[in-house]
């Protein structure tokens, strides 16, 4: 089946719903499936636990998959198989016993391997006590692998995937060692790239690194034979930093009271006040508007920014924030009307698969 790339957001929210997400689902319940059979209890409850609670991460990445137009359930798997990657190690690194950064970066190892489809699989727990998850992430890495593998041109893109990886690698070991570590190693990092970005602040730079985003755009531009050099450059300089940068710092804004419970980083703490956090958004909302003026399907990428916003601020979660209804009709409005339709329609979307699973 093709999909048409097109500026009109409900024909796009119909094929997300009727088409995009139930293969979602499909996907990982069979990846689910898998976790169920690890045989170490702690890497089993953690690869479970990923999928349940950021199961969002795959339908969001998953739209990415319009743009692979007739190969749009091979983008899927490869989407929904590195996205499970990533929520299960982030998941494995949160909940740590251990404080490694050996450990972190060994873990991350098998998203570079994912995104290298001629890499050969590796002991990935091999600084941790935990091991033996019966093939679980081996199996994710080489179904990333086996899709790229069909793709001519992986070659030639290749190198932008994995600057972009080695970017969110660093990140997740970065902030997940001692906690007081943590900052100064984020802080040094930034240091290398200020130059570049002088715009950001190391915790907006941090939460830019966080996203898989720009991989999953130039995966399904290749899928469909359209990247070369020239369009994935192009992707690169207009998802990072500022798409990815407000992706995540989305996500970080909608889990700040969970995060605080659990003592976990949360870059939006960073920010002076509310007021600060407000307008760095608003910075973050405009500047991802003007960064994707130069894509092809230009009304696309439009679409998933405006998405991103209506989607995360859709959350019961933003709810139990202080002036979260405030914030959250704040940047809707910044955001325009394709953002207020796709926010009610999550909502919507949300309270009915809500109402299914209580019958």
């Amino acid at each position: 089946m093709r999909y048409q790339v097109t500026r009109f957001a409900p024909l796009l929210m119909r094929s997300v719903f009727k088409k995009i997400f139930p293969e979602v689902s499909k996907q990982l319940h069979y990846w689910k499936n898998k976790a169920e059979l690890i045989p170490n209890q702690e890497l089993r409850e953690q690869a479970l636990a990923s999928i349940q609670s950021k199961k969002f991460h795959c339908q969001g990445g998953s739209v990415y998959s319009v743009l692979a137009e007739d190969r749009w359930l091979d983008s899927i798997e490869f989407i929904v198989a590195y996205q499970t990657i990533s929520d299960y190690l982030d998941n494995l690194c949160d909940r740590s016993t251990s404080l490694d950064p050996k450990d972190f970066r060994m873990l991350h190892q098998s998203m570079e391997d994912a995104l290298s489809p001629d890499a050969p699989l590796k002991n990935y727990y091999a600084y941790r006590s935990d091991q033996d998850d019966g093939g679980y992430l081996s199996e994710l890495v080489q179904t990333c692998q086996q899709a790229l593998l069909t793709l001519p041109s992986y070659s030639i893109i290749q190198q932008y995937c994995l600057q972009l990886e080695q970017l969110y690698s660093d990140l997740q070991v970065y902030k997940h060692v001692k906690k007081e570590e943590r900052i100064p190693r984020l802080e040094n990092w930034y240091k290398k790239f200020k130059d570049k970005w002088p715009s950001l602040s190391w915790y907006e730079f941090s939460a830019s690194s966080g996203s898989t985003l720009g991989i999953f755009c130039i995966v399904s531009y290749a899928m469909a034979g359209k990247a070369d050099d020239y369009l994935a450059k192009k992707i690169f300089d207009s998802y990072f930093p500022f798409m990815q940068g407000l992706h995540i710092l989305l996500d970080y804004y909608i889990d700040q009271q969970e995060d605080l419970e659990e003592d976990d980083l949360n870059f939006c703490h960073y920010y002076r006040d509310e007021q600060h956090l407000k307008e760095r958004l608003l910075f973050f909302i405009k500047q991802t508007n003007k960064s994707i003026q130069p894509l092809p399907h230009r009304h696309f990428h439009e679409m998933v920014h405006k998405g991103l916003v209506g989607l995360y601020l859709a959350d019961p979660k933003v709810k139990k924030l202080s002036n979260g209804k405030e914030v959250t009709k704040m940047l809707l409005q910044a955001s325009g009307i394709h953002s207020t339709f796709f926010h009610l329609n999550i909502k919507i979307y949300n309270h009915f698969k809500g109402k299914a699973k209580e019958n």
